[in-house]
């Protein structure tokens, strides 16, 4: 999967998850914090982004992949700070055979 295919999904799964709670949609870019002081979504929206984002993998491109494995959640930065982070961990864990 390229990297373009990943970012396309987080941000359609983070405007969803936005859209879900009424809060503005638009202006959603790789750079929009996903965790941290100025993230648009509350911790459990987050766990919950990354499971639509598992399940649209899954779905739409019949691809197995824990996002928030236990190498993820050890790392020093967060694999899910922006959505272009987060779009760049799901290439990377399928490059290294995370996904199935």
């Amino acid at each position: 999967m390229d990297r373009e295919t990943a970012l396309a999904i987080v941000i359609s799964c983070l405007k969803d998850a936005l859209e879900q709670f009424g809060a503005p949609a638009e202006n959603i870019t790789e750079e929009t914090p996903i965790v941290g002081p100025s993230a648009v979504l509350d911790s459990i929206s987050a766990v919950s982004l990354i499971v639509d984002v598992e399940q649209r993998l899954e779905m739409d491109h019949n691809i197995y992949v824990t996002l928030a494995s236990e190498k993820a959640m050890s790392q020093k930065s967060s694999p899910f700070r922006t959505a272009g982070v987060l779009a760049d961990h799901i290439c990377d864990s399928i490059k290294e055979g995370q996904a199935a």
